[in-house]
């Protein structure tokens, strides 16, 4: 049986995208705008957001490790890790954000 060879960079670039989208939704505000855009309940909501954010950041945490140690010590096998806890930290957040509505 053979294995299929992947190249690094794909799962690395993958990281990086979901850290900047992960990083975006907490950070600039696209979480915000995205589920608590209706007017009279978005304060209440808006901090719910913080709390699944807070959750949502120990995956992230997780993942910026396991990606900052897979391209420091170029270890091929820590970027899986780090791309199934971005997508973790990620559907923390869509899930939390879908509650927090």
């Amino acid at each position: 049986m053979t294995r299929a060879w992947v190249s690094p960079v794909i799962p690395m670039v993958a990281s990086l995208l979901l850290a900047a989208l992960w990083g975006l939704s907490v950070f600039a505000g696209w979480g915000l705008e995205a589920f608590c855009s209706d007017g009279e309940s978005r304060r209440a909501c808006a901090q719910r957001l913080d709390m699944v954010s807070t959750v949502s950041g120990l995956f992230a945490v997780i993942a910026a490790s396991a990606t900052a140690a897979a391209l420091l010590t170029r270890r091929g096998g820590l970027l899986p890790v780090a791309v199934v806890a971005w997508v973790a930290a990620e559907a923390v957040l869509f899930i939390g954000g879908m509650v927090a509505q």
